[in-house]
């Protein structure tokens, strides 16, 4: 019996007799809870005493594999007969699945109000309740995990790397907990009705509806136009738009010697850096009734320019202007990777420039562009914040999922159901877009030298690459330019003095009692923001390279399907993911509501997928046989992680971390539902300031989350430092 084995009891005896089993009311890691009395209180006492002293009988339920499991171990341990510990190794699967099982089977067996079944009324106390998941619950089924863990391993799984095998259940568990179980939650909540229960009924009444699905679109529309069509419609925009415009970024930087090229690579990660709606916030600025452009063409040409700018056409500027960064991020990459013999050979066999642009170079970006599409799509299916503030009279789908369950009228069965129609676009175009670029092979780098050079663009696609670019380019400076003033005037277009009343406003520092107390309408949201996005950083960053890790270095079955499970939360609309975890985590089992923890887990889970993908990247280019050699000088798999891998894939580290900490900075539509009075969000405060028109000290506050964000990119950068490999000294 190793150590292994002796950690997994010690955990398992840890949640049954010293942890609480239920969630604390407050903040666990302060330790308040930990009183004389905290054995014999209902909120804090663990496991064996809430069955013996509380009268809590199912949760007897896991102490039964458990009981066994700590038996067999001891008779094990104390035994030499080998056949002896070869059962127990055999058997610790079947006590963890055992575990599991009747763990989960009591969570739902009670909940908040009472017994939820009617044929367990006669068997439990009439008054049997219970609160949500705590440490001691945690505990149990980490203890259980690592049972199934040791137990696969045993039978050949993962060629009996416990280590390897560990990480992948207990990631497997946190993917079906906090991606699948919300997500299947919501699902079924849309076809739930108080008086009748669940029925097929229930999701037909709202989802069978002329207010979703109606056809009269047109611009002299009599009836209605469903907001599932015009939802799809700006989305179809945006993802062409941002497409082109970032293809024509990525042309002029990997193709042309054009003298600005350079600038190109900050402005492709500021609007990353810039909450989504501060541009919309920008374009009121510029464009709304009182926008500068507006008054500046009425006093000199009489132009009435009117409210335009709430509508599509607002909406799409400013979800063009926000996720083309993105596209371009994604192509330039696929434009460097188009092989130069391709096209030297096309030319040779007669084509012309031009013909062998749109022949041989464009298709072989196909795989880019249905990336950059679907992503421009995804986010513009989410996109909450511009539809809050310049959607007008023009419906989305983000927007009316927020109003029913912000609305006066709450109901979470509506917004269940239009958050299922944004789950069936997103993941139709997901499907279409694997299908459109097939299983055809766009290879053009392989292991052999490639001794061609890039010709010069086209004429035509570089005059057409410039020529957008260029005028787009100056467009979004303008846009900036009014986001960084807009916080330095009294009143926008009414009182344009200079004033630092808005700054002083949101970041107020006084000197009170003989101390520096921050009084500023902004602090409480910036602290609370920085300590969840410094804390979700880490978590996400590492969750996702473990992933990454497993899935690269590793074979099992089904990883196939581990992959896609592992992206889910990343093809899912952050506003379903939003809504499903306020359905899901708001009573027992799993009670989160009004809590950090909640916000934490949403922006790791929301945010892996990209530390997966990194972590996969990085990790092709290191040769296996590093971690062969670790492990055959008798380095276990975790060491060979920690001392050999890790090291090597710092960048990975520190990209990973850096986009879960701007995601998790500028995120609203995720969240937006998520936040309470104790736990408010940056992104969620100055939605509220933009609703209370409140533009200068929203413009203030999202100007210094943009200075904040940028030097914290920029520390993290020279932290890392660079990596060096394969370097030996010079004598």
């Amino acid at each position: 019996m190793n150590q292994f084995h002796r950690n997994t009891l010690i955990l398992g005896l840890i949640a049954v007799l010293l942890m609480p089993w239920y969630r604390i009311d407050g903040n666990f890691w302060s330790f308040q809870w930990l009183t004389i009395n905290f054995l014999f209180m209902e909120e804090t006492a663990p496991l064996l005493n809430q069955l013996i002293q509380l009268e809590k009988y199912w949760l007897a339920l896991p102490l039964i594999p458990f009981s066994l499991y700590m038996v067999d171990y001891v008779l094990s341990h104390k035994s030499s007969n080998h056949l002896r510990q070869a059962l127990f190794l055999k058997r610790q699967l079947h006590y963890g699945l055992f575990g599991l099982g009747f763990t989960l089977v009591q969570a739902f067996l009670v909940g908040d109000f009472g017994v939820n079944f009617d044929w367990l009324i006669p068997l439990l106390p009439e008054d049997a309740y219970q609160l949500g998941t705590g440490a001691g619950t945690l505990l149990m089924v980490l203890s259980f995990l690592l049972m199934i863990a040791s137990g696969l391993a045993y039978r050949g799984f993962m060629k009996g790397d416990v280590f390897a095998t560990s990480c992948l259940i207990i990631i497997i568990f946190l993917v079906l907990v906090f991606v699948a179980f919300p997500v299947i939650n919501i699902l079924i909540r849309a076809f739930f009705i108080e008086e009748v229960g669940y029925s097929f009924q229930a999701f037909y009444q709202r989802f069978a509806i002329i207010n979703l699905w109606g056809l009269d679109c047109g611009p002299n529309a009599t009836s209605i136009c469903g907001v599932a069509w015009s939802t799809l419609f700006l989305a179809i925009m945006t993802g062409l738009s941002t497409t082109l415009l970032g293809l024509a970024f990525a042309l002029i930087v990997t193709r042309t010697q054009f003298i600005g090229k350079k600038f190109l690579g900050f402005f492709s990660i500021l609007p990353m850096i810039t909450p989504p709606f501060v541009v919309g916030m920008a374009l009121i600025l510029l464009l709304g009734a009182s926008g500068s452009l507006t008054q500046w063409l009425n006093s000199v040409f009489e132009v009435e320019l009117g409210g335009w700018i709430y509508g599509f056409w607002g909406l799409w500027l400013a979800q063009t202007l926000s996720y083309t960064p993105i596209a371009f991020l994604v192509l330039i990459g696929v434009v460097e990777g188009v092989s130069p013999s391709m096209e030297e050979a096309s030319q040779t066999l007669g084509a012309s420039p031009t013909k062998t642009f749109f022949t041989v170079s464009l298709p072989l970006m196909r795989p880019g562009l249905a990336n950059a599409f679907l992503l421009g799509f995804i986010e513009s299916m989410a996109d909450l914040g511009n539809a809050l503030v310049l959607g007008g009279d023009y419906q989305v789908l983000s927007a009316q999922i927020f109003f029913a369950i912000a609305g006066a009228s709450a109901d979470d069965g509506k917004a269940a159901t239009l958050a299922i129609v944004l789950l069936i676009f997103t993941l139709t175009t997901f499907f279409i877009q694997k299908k459109w670029v097939g299983k055809t092979s766009y290879t053009t780098v392989t292991g052999k030298g490639d001794g061609g050079s890039y010709g010069p663009l086209p004429k035509l696609v570089k005059f057409l690459s410039i020529g957008t670019a260029l005028p787009w380019v100056a467009f979004t400076l303008t846009i900036y330019v009014m986001i960084l003033l807009g916080g330095f005037v009294e009143t926008w277009g009414v009182d344009n003095s200079f004033s630092l009343s808005h700054y002083a406003e949101a970041f107020r520092v006084e000197f009170m009692n003989n101390a520096l107390v921050a009084t500023g309408v902004a602090w409480d949201s910036l602290f609370t923001t920085l300590l969840l996005a410094i804390i979700a950083m880490p978590l996400t960053s590492f969750l996702g390279l473990l992933t990454g890790y497993l899935l690269s270095r590793v074979d099992f079955p089904g990883k196939a399907y581990f992959e896609f499970g592992t992206m889910l939360s990343f093809a899912i609309p952050g506003i379903v993911i939003g809504v499903s975890y306020v359905i899901a985590f708001n009573q027992a089992p799993i009670d989160l509501t009004y809590t950090g923890m909640i916000i934490v887990l949403c922006f790791v889970f929301r945010n892996m997928s990209v530390g997966v993908r990194s972590g996969i990247a990085s990790l092709s280019q290191l040769d296996k046989g590093l971690d062969e050699a670790s492990i055959t000088l008798g380095a276990t798999g975790f060491t060979t992680l920690r001392r050999i891998i890790f090291p090597l894939i710092k960048q990975a580290i520190v990209s990973s971390m850096i986009y879960s900490f701007i995601r998790s900075i500028t995120s609203i539509s995720a969240v937006i539902f998520l936040v309470s009075a104790d736990y408010n969000l940056s992104s969620a405060y100055i939605i509220g300031l933009v609703e209370g028109n409140h533009f200068g000290v929203a413009i203030a506050y999202a100007t210094a989350l943009i200075v904040i964000m940028s030097l914290a990119i920029l520390l993290m950068k020279l932290f890392v430092g660079k990596r060096r490999v394969f370097l030996r000294a010079q004598k």
